[in-house]
């Protein structure tokens, strides 16, 4: 039994966020899905605003189970919550994520664990061809779904 982690803020949910989480739901089958989200906390900081914790926590549970996953979702207050003692088999990340997991890695071996299969998944590119991002879509550039607004 394979068990998948995949983590992020995912606000707003976009077709990027969907493409990572749809691959880790894909992977989870017949398995168990952990997704890490960012606490309100630990994005205090953004330089755009970001939902609330309980909004997020609802938009990701909404997308995973439609695809047929109930997904274990945690509260993250690191970049690496339980990746770094937990048993995991994958981790699915971005290629903006991708440097975490590599870290995660590092942290595993230093405390004797084995690494976790990365699974990179690429960006999902506007209607523009650049990378739909949050900040893209907080900025009012680009849609949800990638579509140019400017």
């Amino acid at each position: 039994m394979a068990r998948i982690a995949v983590g992020g803020t995912f606000d707003p949910l976009h077709e990027g966020h969907k493409a990572l989480l749809a691959k880790a739901a894909e992977l989870s089958r017949g398995g168990e899905l952990l997704v890490g989200l960012t606490s309100s906390e630990m994005v205090r900081n953004k330089s755009h605003g970001v939902a609330d914790y309980r909004q997020r926590f609802k938009d990701v549970l909404g997308f995973i189970r439609s695809q047929g996953i109930e997904p274990i979702i945690v509260r993250l207050d690191d970049p690496y919550g339980p990746t770094i003692h937990e048993d995991f088999d994958y981790i699915v990340v971005s290629p903006e994520t991708h440097p975490v997991a590599l870290k995660i890695n590092s942290i595993r071996s230093e405390n004797g664990l084995e690494p976790l299969k990365i699974v990179l998944v690429d960006y999902v590119l506007a209607d523009d061809g650049l990378p739909i991002s949050s900040t893209r879509i907080k900025k009012g550039e680009i849609d949800v779904s990638g579509r140019v607004l400017l």
